[in-house]
């Protein structure tokens, strides 16, 4: 069983990050969080990258991926689910689309399949705080903070605090069977 025996600080692993993507933000760039992780990540992301992000002119928008999802008949409609906004054009545009934890990169495709409904982007990076491992499809994050692999009975979750600061928590499922 792969139990990491340190969770890493959120906040500090959105520092490094934000280092690893500010030399990516250039002009014709929009990030895109995924909810709800994603645009809690986008946001202090926003926060932190605020001079970059003002001289380039980058924008933002945010992607509820719930409808299209390959397990939407499984998960089915949940009360958290959040219209997607996306206030720009996303043709031709570079795509920075942020998740919080990379798993088997079903969302990653749901979430590109509903960026394809709002036009053609120029291309799609994707970043993540967390890669735990268990990739499914030939899709992958190019930018992460920290690789912390786990097993399929593990979840690792990010939670936004009362104070607005992130954390996160591993959360050990029951053995599937």
């Amino acid at each position: 069983m792969n139990t990491p025996t340190h969770i890493p600080n959120a906040e500090v692993l959105l520092k490094t990050l934000a280092e690893k993507l500010e030399p990516l933000l250039r002009e014709n760039t929009a990030l895109v969080g995924i909810h709800s992780g994603g645009v809690w990540l986008m946001q202090k992301l926003l926060d932190l990258l605020a001079p970059t992000i003002a001289e380039k002119g980058i924008e933002h928008g945010t992607l509820d991926v719930s409808f299209y999802r390959d397990d939407y008949a499984q998960r089915g409609l949940k009360s958290e689910n959040r219209p997607s906004q996306i206030p720009f054009e996303v043709h031709n545009k570079h795509i920075i689309l942020i998740d919080d934890v990379f798993y088997t990169g079903r969302t990653t495709r749901a979430a590109m399949n509903e960026l394809f409904d709002y036009g053609r982007p120029a291309s799609i990076t994707l970043v993540a705080l967390i890669n735990r491992g268990g990739r499914e499809l030939p899709i992958a994050p190019q930018i992460v903070a920290a690789d912390i692999p786990l097993d399929a009975t593990q979840n690792l979750q990010l939670v936004q605090n009362a104070d607005n600061s992130l954390s996160l928590q591993l959360i050990n499922n029951k053995a599937q069977t």
